[in-house]
């Protein structure tokens, strides 16, 4: 597990880092697909999960299962046009959970 990075997104979002030789999971949008990929991320033991805003909400309830854990180290990152503030949200909850404050939230 050690050093294996997978990335979740839209074929857009994920073509960079394929060119970086990371693990790449492109999908559409439908909430079936998103949450079997994130089922598969889980289970290929990645220590970092780089996940779309945009496929987030529905990979959440995947990936809610592993927030106590200390891996994989989940990040949401924003990428489209209008961010629908869950990477802020989600980075937040991550700074609490190792500061113990959000300092994101105002």
């Amino acid at each position: 597990m050690e050093g294996k990075v997978a990335v979740l997104g839209d074929v857009d979002f994920v073509m960079p880092f394929s060119a970086l030789g990371l693990d790449t999971y492109p999908v559409g949008q439908a909430d079936e697909d998103i949450t079997e990929s994130a089922a598969k991320i889980i289970d290929g033991k990645y220590a970092l999960v780089v996940v779309a805003e945009k496929q987030a909400p529905a990979a959440e309830e995947v990936f809610s299962t592993q927030r106590d854990k200390p891996v994989p180290c989940i990040v949401v990152v924003p990428f489209t046009t209008e961010p629908k503030g869950f990477a802020t949200e989600a980075l937040g909850e991550v700074i609490k959970m190792a500061t113990g404050i959000n300092i994101l939230r105002g």
